[in-house]
């Protein structure tokens, strides 16, 4: 089937970049004398027919904002048939050909779904801060929040060492210790406590005491959210080594933010690769980036659980303390 008209759309959480990968559709499809129809808020706006004409000023000065001028957001109504037929509905009645997929694992699952059912061509532009989506190396957004919690890190560091305290950090990742352990390195912590990890409480207490006997004045502990709470390990650090222990929840702005050159080019990369994947009468897959080649990974691959190789960071943390 040849394709005319393209529906981009950015779905699940959002992350620095998706702007830029948005953009880069556009143009790319456009650059081939294709349409492009905007779907608003995700899913949910394909089920409700939430559609925009996209053109080349339509994307103009997004490529440097956080977020998605797309909008996105959670649809569990799409996991139903009711839903997924009204989506179905939309395609057909404005004739389009074939989707680009902004988002993270759940929303290549839907994708996935989605194909098989209907069978509309669909690429995914892989998009998480987490950086977990398997068979994927990095993902659009990731060096992003990378950076925002190194910054923050950096300056509590400074009233750290400062005040002589210890610091727990909690960064995002419910199920995975991506950010935490490259935050943690980066900037040069003590500690990172990760979801694929076990950690003995007791046991990092008597380090910082140990430490602290030797002279060490301050100690920076990160914690991915799925690991354990900051508030509650603070405290349990103050109980049991009598220590001024503090702690700091980054939350959401990591999510946020200008995206960094690293993420940028990811998605502009990655953009055009989608469409020249659609129009090369690919579907089903996602598109990332290898070694400076585009790698072409099924859905099916990529909704798997990611295989997460933490302990050469883990180590390398350790060792450098």
């Amino acid at each position: 089937m040849a394709i005319k008209r393209i529906a981009v759309l950015t779905t699940g959480g959002d992350a620095p970049g998706m702007n830029a990968a948005i953009r880069a559709v556009v143009r790319c499809a456009i650059n081939k004398n294709r349409e492009v129809v905007g779907v608003m808020r995700g899913w949910q706006g394909l089920i409700n027919e939430e559609l925009k004409h996209m053109d080349h000023r339509s994307v103009s000065g997004i490529i440097n904002q956080g977020g998605t001028m797309l909008k996105t957001a959670r649809c569990p109504d799409f996991a139903t048939k009711k839903g997924m037929e009204r989506a179905f509905n939309t395609v057909k009645e404005h004739q389009i050909d074939g989707l680009v997929v902004i988002g993270g694992n759940g929303s290549f699952r839907a994708a996935h779904e989605f194909y098989k059912k209907y069978k509309i061509p669909a690429i995914g532009i892989p998009v998480s801060i987490d950086n977990d989506i398997n068979g994927i190396d990095f993902t659009i957004g990731w060096d992003t929040a990378i950076n925002t919690a190194l910054n923050a890190i950096d300056n509590i560091r400074d009233t750290a060492t400062s005040m002589e305290r210890i610091f727990v950090v909690e960064v995002m990742g419910r199920k995975s210790g991506a950010i935490a352990l490259a935050v943690a390195l980066g900037g040069g912590c003590e500690e990172a406590l990760i979801p694929e990890k076990k950690f003995d409480l007791a046991k990092i207490c008597h380090e910082i005491v140990e430490g602290n006997l030797r002279g060490k004045i301050s100690w920076i502990l990160v914690v991915a959210e799925g690991a354990g709470h900051a508030e509650e390990i603070a405290k349990q650090i103050k109980d049991l080594t009598s220590l001024d222990t503090r702690a700091v929840v980054l939350g959401h702005v990591q999510r946020g933010g200008r995206p960094t050159a690293v993420s940028r080019d990811l998605a502009l990369n990655l953009g055009k690769a989608a469409v020249d994947c659609l129009l090369a009468g690919k579907k089903d897959l996602a598109v990332s980036v290898f070694a400076g080649k585009i790698r072409e990974v099924p859905f099916a691959e990529a909704v798997k659980k990611k295989n997460f190789k933490y302990e050469h960071f883990y180590n390398l943390i350790k060792i450098l303390t």
